[in-house]
């Protein structure tokens, strides 16, 4: 498995460290790791944050619930998404369920919940860690 370890920029949370990898979604990956750095404005959806990329990929292995951390692509959108708890898609309070089907390209390493901080509007940056 490939990993790529990036950090993750916003005014409000400051940097966060997280990995890219291709176990689920090989080709995606690639594409994300490959336009990096991204600066982009962020949004949220419930507990979610996502951005535009410069990407452009179809599903691949999508899921239609993800866990708590999971970093991922939404095809739909040209889309990163961040999820650390129910959106407005999800069925129950337990649940993490994006607007429709993503592409798992990652993860965030420590407590995903930090997001919450960021508002719509916000810039967001994500850059490989050398």
């Amino acid at each position: 498995m490939n990993v790529t370890r990036i950090r993750i920029c916003t005014e409000e949370t400051g940097c966060v460290e997280a990995e890219l990898f291709d176990a689920h979604s090989p080709n995606t990956y690639k594409e994300i790791v490959d336009a990096l750095p991204i600066e982009s404005t962020a949004y949220r959806w419930g507990d979610e944050v996502y951005f535009s990329t410069p990407i452009t990929a179809p599903e691949e292995n999508a899921r239609e619930v993800v866990d708590k951390g999971t970093i991922a692509y939404w095809p739909p959108g040209n889309a990163l998404c961040i999820f650390w708890g129910p959106t407005p898609a999800s069925r129950s309070r337990n649940e993490i369920r994006p607007a429709s089907p993503v592409n798992i390209v990652g993860k965030v390493l420590g407590d995903p919940t930090i997001f919450s901080r960021v508002r719509s509007g916000s810039r967001i940056k994500v850059e490989k860690v050398e």
